[in-house]
């Protein structure tokens, strides 16, 4: 069996727990035609992954639901300059205009 390096040219990954006595908070779900959007939601636990932040919560149909950080009140507000039906149905009609027949 090799021996564990401790030298600084092999890094480990740092791991670390909140506390259980940390509170964590809680989270609204924010995504539009998510179920639970709307409910504030506590947060168990938060894991980082390659893309972005998600949480566990406390809830949802199994008892726990990991959202990601842009579907709740923690992530970036949506854009103000949404396109109603309305608008995407004449950008639909512009872009068949430009394909041609």
């Amino acid at each position: 069996m090799g021996k564990a390096c401790a030298c600084s040219a092999c890094p480990r990954r740092r791991h670390s727990a909140a506390l259980s006595s940390d509170p964590l908070g809680s989270v609204v779900v924010t995504h539009p035609f998510h179920p639970l959007n709307g409910q504030r939601l506590e947060i168990l636990f938060s894991k980082r992954r390659d893309d972005g932040v998600v949480f566990v919560c406390s809830g949802g149909f199994s008892g726990q639901i990991t959202l990601p950080e842009a579907w709740t009140d923690r992530g970036e507000p949506p854009l103000a300059c949404r396109l109603s039906a309305e608008g995407l149905a004449v950008l639909d009609t512009l872009s068949r205009a430009i394909e041609g027949p």
